[in-house]
């Protein structure tokens, strides 16, 4: 039998708004306000989101503000993704449902069936990463440069970035789906040794990450990406999605959240450790 999931589209928002929704979803959920909820967004202007742990010091402000670029920090860990051209997906469930497992890598490889059967349905044969050791031990503060546990690739390329976090008894993973990616806005938006450097990185990249515009032919717009990866989700999860509309005071709720938290220097520029030593902790919502 199909679980009923709530099923929200939220159109195109700023990078704050976008994130503030995720977290107020995960809320919402804990409380019991809200079913499990399958999300799907976009963003008003390239959006470069910083994980939850990192260093902002990787990143070129300059660059951000010559490109107006939006510039956030996620809820979730992991390392930092331009959100410009492509679908992005949240989802909220709790961590006691007898379908996520316990571990986080499975409960990747759980949820993440939604997005290889969207995959499918735009006709891109995508599968499973399982990183070697070695190479998963190698850092990088660029999403794309190399895939974790069971995100999608094709030809060993990564296609999507995911990431997930555990609060309040509710798992909550996001997800950025590239029709196509930028990569020379993307590399000037991080700091590099020199030049030289920057365009080695920029040329191995081509080597490492594909879009579906590549891989297709096609620029999808996002109402077949939608159509596409809802059903995704409806057969990789066995769920059944309903729409659900925000109320006017649950919409007030996100927009609080936005500017006290996501859009306050405090949150975006330090992380967890540099907030709490610097007193700041206290004037977000953490």
């Amino acid at each position: 039998m199909e679980k009923e999931w709530a099923y929200l589209d939220s159109g195109i928002q700023d990078a704050a708004i976008n994130m503030a929704l995720d977290e107020s979803l995960l809320k919402w959920h804990s409380k019991g306000e809200i079913p499990p909820t399958l999300r799907f967004y976009g963003w008003s202007k390239p959006s470069l989101s910083l994980g939850r742990f990192q260093k902002s010091s990787t990143i070129d402000l300059d660059a951000v503000h010559r490109h107006n670029c939006h510039f956030v920090r996620r809820l979730t860990g992991g390392s930092a993704v331009l959100h410009d051209n492509e679908l992005t997906y949240s989802l909220v469930i709790n961590e006691q449902d007898p379908s996520i497992p316990t571990s986080v890598q499975e409960a990747y490889h759980v949820l993440s069936q939604g997005v290889l059967e969207g995959y499918k349905n735009i006709g891109i044969a995508a599968d499973f990463s399982v990183p070697e050791k070695k190479r998963d031990r190698e850092r990088t503060s660029i999403c794309f440069e190399k895939p974790a546990f069971y995100e999608m690739v094709v030809d060993g390329k990564k296609i999507s970035g995911n990431a997930q976090t555990r609060k309040d008894g509710v798992v909550l993973q996001h997800g950025s789906i590239p029709i196509s990616m930028n990569t020379g806005m993307l590399f000037d938006l991080f700091r590099f040794s020199s030049e030289k450097h920057r365009e080695r990185k920029r040329k191995a990249f081509a080597g490492k990450a594909a879009d579906i515009a590549q891989l297709t032919g096609k620029q999808l717009s996002y109402e077949e990406m939608t159509s596409a990866f809802k059903k995704g989700f409806e057969d990789g999860l066995g769920i059944h999605l309903h729409p659900f509309t925000l109320s006017e005071e649950q919409w007030e709720e996100v927009h609080q959240l936005a500017e006290t938290k996501y859009s306050s220097e405090a949150w975006t520029h330090n992380t967890s450790k540099e907030r709490v030593n610097n007193g700041e902790a206290s004037r977000v919502h953490t």
